[in-house]
């Protein structure tokens, strides 16, 4: 089990006649990763509402403020118990097969449009073997053919930017990566959490986006920006691309500062807790 501790900070200065605000930086609760304390300051605290989505765990918080400063401070404890498998025993699932659920991941979506590129994956990838050997060819497709590049895309970068431009963030990877597998027939799906363990080159800690496929009937992490450690990975929302889940929906004039975020691994005072580190097996927080 990996014990983790995380802070994240975000402040506004709210124009005119106020604003509505959606927010997703929340842990999620799942069955492997449990939320043993946590703390939700907002400053100063207006209309607010919270709840949870039934299926994909995201938790929302809506809330109203007046014209001024806003400030959100969210604190927790996580314990993540992550499944861990042998990767030459992760298959890929037949259509037929796939729970009914799973089938909206396979469909094209606004960043990920995964109908463009089927003769380009036949091509790039229909003679690896099907299940995680090939997921693993596409994720190391995407990173040697796109440069990690702090400030080259935006909120309207897709799947087929990426691809064309070959740079983006961590955001502009999972696209790509999502949209590729998609149209191999593996569901794909983009999460969202706290990074751990990336470079301070690439810049202090942040959010995080990485991408989930279906295989043996559990979705596993890949994270084809290759910038952090996804042992340490916090799960916060997880949807069909960054539309369903951004980090922060406003609808209002709003002038944003910086997120701040941070993350420690806390390995118990008798050493009880894991360390996040490289992994060589399939991982799983789902």
């Amino acid at each position: 089990m990996v014990h983790l501790n995380v802070r994240i900070a975000l402040a506004y200065q709210v124009l005119h006649t106020g604003a509505d605000f959606v927010f997703n930086i929340q842990a999620a609760y799942t069955s492997l990763q449990t939320v043993s304390a946590e703390q939700l300051v907002i400053a100063p605290m207006g209309t607010c509402e919270q709840g949870i989505d039934g299926v994909t765990h995201n938790r929302t918080l809506r809330l109203h403020a007046s014209p001024g400063p806003l400030k959100l401070t969210y604190t927790a404890t996580v314990d993540i118990n992550h499944h861990l498998a042998l990767t030459a025993e992760l298959q890929e699932v037949p259509v037929a097969q796939l729970p009914l659920p799973v089938l909206p991941y396979l469909y094209p979506s606004r960043y990920c449009q995964s109908d463009a590129l089927g003769s380009m994956v036949m091509e790039l990838f229909g003679s690896h073997k099907p299940g995680y050997a090939r997921v693993l060819a596409v994720q190391a497709w995407v990173q040697s053919q796109v440069t990690f590049r702090s400030n080259s895309s935006n909120s309207a970068t897709s799947a087929l930017d990426t691809l064309r431009d070959r740079a983006g963030v961590c955001r502009d990877f999972a696209h790509l990566m999502i949209a590729l597998c998609r149209a191999l027939n593996m569901p794909a799906r983009f999460t969202t959490g706290t990074d751990f363990g990336a470079d301070p080159v690439l810049g202090p800690p942040d959010f995080h986006a990485y991408v989930e496929v279906y295989l043996s009937h559990r979705w596993f992490i890949f994270d084809p920006s290759g910038t952090a450690i996804p042992l340490g990975f916090i799960r916060i929302g997880t949807g069909r691309d960054a539309a369903d889940v951004s980090i922060a929906t406003i609808f209002g004039n709003v002038l944003a500062e910086q997120p701040v975020v941070s993350v420690f691994a806390d390995p118990g005072s008798h050493g009880q807790y894991l360390m996040p580190s490289a992994s060589i097996y399939g991982i799983s927080t789902a």
